[in-house]
């Protein structure tokens, strides 16, 4: 693909960025997304009727096979709840469940989403450092001990990196343990490299008997470039926890379901396969592009989705401000390090989903010196 133009569509993207630069920031896909899920929606607005929506109980199904098709994961239909909004939403309604007993623990860095929510909560928190070898990132499982909830992306966010079956094992261990949760955000799960011969550990498989302790959140806005209508499903193993999120959910009148919400998420699951499969293979090779041209400056090899993390001094950037020299100097605009933690302020994260022509020019901007 040549070029793909999202001008008068309101992006969030391409307007942070500004005119006349190149966005790549925020995560989310310049590449159009299934033909199938616009011509649902299509369908769905002939009818003139957009009432209240009960929820298809069809949908937790869909999710099922997903995983099953996908994944090679067995999931209980009966853990699924379909959420008619965002992952981060659905997060924040867990936190309002867990209380203050123990901290909540999250890796740094890490999407900053997690602190913002926790700060909202009025829980208490801490961080752990990532440890990083030749081979980037690793999980120190050990620091994760006494939290009363673990908080994780898997894949990472920033980095794309792909944790471990033991990895994610450990924590949810770890979350048991202290009679805790371990909740996985794995809405960048679908975006597995295939080139690579791994597989996305979903957590909610991996922990076993410990699944109770796990919750797995999901979404098809990062995998099929839908998240401006925004959805998600949770993984709730355990009964208990599943009727306390639904009562929370009641209080503050939502429901599961959502009628475009549903549309978008049985056109994704039913018909996305292929050309997710396509998409993969274009992620994979943007990877190598971004990579080969920036060699010095990565600080984990991504393994998944779109994202690379990156040290803003091996491009010739300050280690204060370095986001700023690029809107201004080489029209650019990436995500700054400190959005994944304080102490990241010399690092940067950047999204390689876009066409490989725009990718080329990014690159080399970035790479002036």
């Amino acid at each position: 693909m040549e070029s793909f133009d999202r001008s008068g569509t309101g992006s969030s993207k391409w307007a942070r960025a500004g005119q006349g630069r190149i966005a790549l920031g925020l995560a989310d896909l310049d590449l159009p997304g299934p033909p199938e899920i616009g011509a649902a929606l299509a369908e769905r607005a002939r009818h003139p009727a957009y009432g209240y929506t009960v929820c298809d109980p069809g949908g937790r199904g869909l999710v099922a096979d997903w995983y099953r098709e996908r994944h090679g994961v067995a999931v209980d239909p009966e853990w699924v709840l379909l959420l008619p909004f965002g992952p981060r939403t659905a997060l924040r309604l867990l936190l309002g469940l867990a209380g203050p007993r123990r901290p909540v623990v999250f890796p740094t860095p890490e999407w900053g989403g997690f602190e913002q929510l926790c700060r909202s909560a009025g829980l208490p928190y801490r961080t752990v450092r990532l440890a990083r070898d030749a081979d980037g990132y690793r999980l120190p499982v050990e620091d994760f001990a006494g939290a009363g909830l673990v908080l994780l992306s898997s894949p990472h966010n920033p980095s794309g990196r792909v944790w471990t079956r033991r990895e994610i094992r450990g924590l949810a261990e770890q979350a048991a343990e202290a009679g805790g949760l371990l909740v996985s955000d794995e809405v960048h799960g679908d975006l597995v490299h295939p080139d690579l011969g791994l597989r996305q550990p979903v957590a909610v498989s991996v922990a076993g008997e410990l699944a109770r302790h796990t919750v797995t959140l999901n979404s098809v806005g990062k995998t099929f470039n839908t998240s401006g209508i925004p959805s998600c499903f949770a993984l709730v193993p355990d009964p208990a926890l599943r009727q306390r999120l639904t009562t929370r959910m009641a209080e503050y009148g939502l429901w599961e379901g959502g009628l475009l919400e549903q549309v978008v998420q049985q056109a994704a699951l039913r018909h996305g396969g292929r050309w997710l499969d396509t998409l993969l293979d274009r992620l994979a090779a943007n990877r190598e592009l971004v990579v080969g041209a920036l060699p010095e400056a990565v600080l984990s090899r991504p393994e998944a989705s779109y994202l690379l993390w990156l040290d803003a001094v091996a491009l010739g950037l300050p280690a204060v401000g370095a986001r700023e020299v690029l809107l201004t100097e080489r029209d650019v605009e990436l995500s700054s390090g400190t959005d994944f933690g304080a102490e990241w302020a010399g690092c940067l994260r950047l999204n390689y989903a876009l066409p490989a022509p725009l990718l080329r020019t990014a690159l080399t901007r970035l790479t002036l010196r």
